[in-house]
């Protein structure tokens, strides 16, 4: 039994603290990426319940007439103004050592092992529960896919993709890019990652 999920960073977010929705530059990328999906025979569309991504899933929506369900194991793994009177610096801060320490509890939100074991639980669940040969969109955060992917495949195989995939994570899912993954027989195996080729 065969699942494909896209993995979809949300388009571009406004820059201030909070729950903000995506950039007039967003919603063009957001059209482009779905688009993209609408040719695709997409059975299900999943999104996380911050703004930035459900705004990127309704497009995506309106082209496949699929309509969106939200979940929560889809947040990002911390949200800058989810620990009150954090300044921007201080919530990078936090970001960089939950990366380079996976297993680093921050006072807000998940560690980074944490959160990829969330996604990794979810879609693990989406596999049993979903129709054989399922085409799901996942639209999410890009530190939950790369949190995801750095704690499901051996760094060899993620260095297929970029030589320095670990040391490099937190910059390489560029907003609306598709990480492509296919499950079958209890295995992953990424078809492609990050692509932004739908967004030129």
């Amino acid at each position: 039994m065969k699942t494909t999920f896209f993995l979809v960073r949300h388009a571009l977010k406004e820059k201030r603290i909070g729950d903000v929705p995506i950039t007039s530059e967003g919603v063009v990328q957001a059209k482009s990426t779905a688009h993209h999906l609408a040719n695709v025979p997409v059975t299900k569309i999943i999104t996380s319940p911050l703004q930035r991504a459900i705004n990127t899933a309704a497009h995506i929506a309106l082209q496949t007439n699929i309509t969106v369900t939200e979940n929560s194991r889809l947040r990002e793994r911390a949200n800058w103004g989810d620990l009150p009177e954090q300044t921007f610096e201080e919530f990078i801060a936090m970001w960089d050592r939950c990366t380079s320490d996976p297993d680093y509890l921050p006072p807000v939100g998940d560690s980074s092992k944490q959160a990829g074991e969330r996604l990794a639980s979810f879609l693990a669940e989406l596999t049993t529960v979903e129709p054989p040969d399922s085409r799901i969109v996942i639209v999410t955060h890009g530190g939950l896919i790369t949190d995801f992917l750095v704690n499901t495949f051996p760094e060899h195989e993620l260095k297929f993709w970029h030589p320095h995939f670990i040391a490099m994570q937190s910059q390489l899912i560029p907003e609306c890019s598709i990480t492509t993954l296919i499950h079958e027989n209890g295995k992953y195996t990424i078809r492609d990652f990050a692509s932004v080729t739908h967004l030129k």
